[in-house]
């Protein structure tokens, strides 16, 4: 399928690991400009480079720290002025610690929801203008299934994403006649480093090792593998498309059918 996107600008939160990176690929392979965005510049601009040398578009790397209002002014100034307006917004980020319910404090549960809330709002409040006045933006928000339902390991992210999503589903609405969509994909288990992370946590509250954690896991699936980062990538490709035009205020779960409905 032709993905009708060649030129198009996308600035991707979080992009030079994991499932923010494996998105900035997929984009870039349909001809889309990138803006890789992390914590340390250093990296993104070697991500860039890298994307730029394998896809042959443009492509710039720009330290942000996404709970940093001044910085995310910054990066998306920096990103519209070497590539242009920013069409495509992919909202990415780290999560906050895992772990269930009973282990959260009030403090926590504030951090929880500003960091996963507010740099979000923030940057779609700074980039929407632009789509709506041109009659065409994609924002895609990587989310999880801490989104829809309780999980006893991801309890923080709960609090923070669930909140995230009902913003999005309303802004969904408010501006779907404008050419803008917005959509969430959730990943299910998918082999990256959030999940080494959570393979080591449980491994630490129910003894054994991390690995036999993953092998648990791994047994879960009905596909009998965790997913790849690209795999999910996909998805956001494809909510980020013109044929993707008449889609919006959804949320994709890419689960390898963990979560299907019985």
């Amino acid at each position: 399928m032709n993905l009708d996107i060649e030129g198009r600008v996308a600035f991707v939160c979080a992009s030079t690991t994991g499932l923010g990176l494996a998105s900035a690929k997929a984009l870039a392979a349909e001809g889309v400009a990138i803006a890789v965005t992390g914590r340390r510049g250093d990296v993104a601009e070697e991500q860039a480079a890298s994307i730029a040398s394998e896809f042959g578009v443009a492509s710039l790397g720009i330290g942000v720290d996404l709970l940093d209002a001044q910085s995310r002014q910054e990066a998306l100034e920096t990103a519209e002025k070497t590539l242009g307006p920013i069409d495509i917004l992919v909202l990415n980020g780290p999560g906050p610690r895992p772990g269930g319910a009973l282990s959260v404090g009030v403090g926590e549960a504030t951090e929880a929801a500003l960091s996963l809330i507010e740099p979000h709002v923030d940057l779609v409040s700074r980039v929407l203008p632009g789509m709506r006045s041109r009659g065409w933006g994609r924002i895609v928000a990587v989310g999880a299934y801490s989104m829809d339902s309780a999980s006893t390991w991801l309890a923080l992210s709960a609090i923070g994403r669930a909140g995230l999503a009902r913003y999005l589903q309303a802004l969904a609405k408010e501006v779907a006649a404008e050419g803008v969509t917005v959509n969430i994909v959730q990943p299910g288990i998918i082999a990256t480093a959030r999940i080494d992370a959570l393979d080591a946590a449980e491994a630490a509250t129910s003894g054994g090792t991390p690995a036999q954690a993953r092998a648990r896991r791994e047994a879960s699936m009905p596909m009998g593998r965790l997913g790849k980062p690209e795999e999910f990538a996909s998805a956001v490709a494809f909510f980020a498309s013109e044929p993707a035009r008449y889609i919006t205020g959804q949320s994709l779960m890419v689960d390898g059918g963990l979560y299907a409905a019985d």
